[in-house]
């Protein structure tokens, strides 16, 4: 079963890691030691991440860095747009309203 991307990204956990993943690649180990959980349970967390696209991962020699998808990333991008679009309005006419006060 595939993972969802919004699913995935439901859990603060992955969105760390997500967050982690925005400077650079990182092995397994690097990702659990910024977390108090174990390094099986971090690796689950990446499993989802990787199941859903939100991860990719390649190998280097002996080991396996994942790296954020951000052809995945821009697919939560494009559908916040929406929400996006209404709060500028809505800020935009609170502003108004502020200023006609």
């Amino acid at each position: 079963m595939k993972h969802d991307i919004y699913q995935a990204i439901a859990d603060p956990t992955r969105r760390a890691i997500l967050t982690l993943l925005t400077v650079g690649a990182m092995t397994p180990n690097a990702i659990a030691g910024h977390f108090d959980s174990s390094r099986q349970g971090v690796s689950k967390h990446i499993q989802v991440l990787a199941k859903c696209g939100a991860v990719d991962q390649t190998q280097r020699g002996r080991e396996i860095y994942y790296q954020l998808n951000f052809d995945k990333m821009k697919e939560i991008d494009h559908w916040m747009e929406a929400f996006r679009k209404l709060w500028e309005t809505r800020f935009n006419q609170l502003d108004n309203l502020l200023n006609d006060l």
